[in-house]
């Protein structure tokens, strides 16, 4: 799973869910005259609204995260899990809506609740807003482009060497002065003891260099899930490009970009709106 995957939505609908388990400890009744130290229960003592809130919501929660950390998005009967995810969220949110309407669920049958002084508890209120919040930002991620942003910032990339260019000069590398070897000149020929000096050998003529191109490979990253393209034109993805994450440029083709991954492949990357240079 890759954390740089989610977003700000991602962010919200996990932090919902943080609370709702925390309102799952809290008091689901709240009873008139009760006295500080008197048991009420809590949603892990009630069937309906444990499975029904806390567990549907949990579970929600977690299908919609999985769902955008995953490279390949499994499916079940034609939907994904984050279509799964939200359908949980939305029932929860529905059934603590319910829950906090009518806390007593059945009792009502043997007793008005209002009568009795009992109304919902604090738990109760808190899971209906957490389920709600989470249910909120389920649905509105995909809609809303703020939400789209990434929740986890990629690092800042240092500067690429240009493509195919070779490491700065020095001992060892490709153009580097050798030592014994004059500076701006060729090295001189050992002289004999008492002899007389060569005669310098005639510099070789530079050869002139071709010019650079125009581009060089940069940095980027995009703002949501891109598909990478094959470079022979197919319009089959060979990868997905994940917001957080940040990829070479090697070569431009007009408006598209031909991208490397982490892992060496290359492909096309047709929509390059929006994308950040590194």
């Amino acid at each position: 799973m890759n954390i740089r995957s989610l977003t700000r939505g991602d962010g919200v609908v996990i932090g919902a869910a943080v609370l709702l388990f925390i309102a799952s400890f809290l008091d689901i009744f709240s009873i008139d005259g009760a006295s500080s130290g008197a048991s009420i229960p809590s949603a892990w003592s009630s069937g309906p609204l444990l499975l029904g809130v806390v567990l549907a919501g949990l579970i929600g929660a977690a299908l919609v995260v999985v769902s955008h950390g995953l490279p390949q998005v499994p499916k079940i009967v034609g939907l994904d899990l984050g279509q799964f995810g939200v359908a949980f969220t939305v029932f929860a949110a529905w059934s603590a809506l319910g829950n906090v309407f009518d806390p007593m669920g059945g009792v009502d049958n043997v007793g008005s609740a209002s009568d009795a002084g009992v109304s919902a508890g604090t738990g109760l209120i808190l899971a209906f807003i957490a389920t709600l919040i989470m249910a909120a930002g389920a649905i509105a991620t995909p809609l809303v482009p703020a939400l789209q942003a990434a929740l986890v910032p990629a690092p800042k990339p240092a500067a690429p060497q240009p493509y195919g260019a070779q490491p700065p000069g020095g001992y060892g590398y490709p153009g580097a002065q050798q030592p014994g070897q004059a500076f701006g000149g060729q090295p001189q020929q050992a002289q004999a003891f008492g002899g007389q000096p060569s005669q310098p050998q005639q510099a070789p003529t530079p050869q002139p260099q071709p010019p650079a191109g125009d581009f060089s490979p940069f940095w980027f990253a995009v703002p949501v899930p891109r598909p990478l393209f094959a470079e022979d034109g197919s319009q089959t993805p060979i990868a997905e490009l994940a917001p957080g994450t940040w990829y070479l440029a090697v070569e431009q083709r007009g408006a598209n970009l031909v991208a490397q991954t982490q892992d060496g492949r290359r492909g096309v990357l047709q929509d390059t709106s929006g994308i950040q240079r590194g």
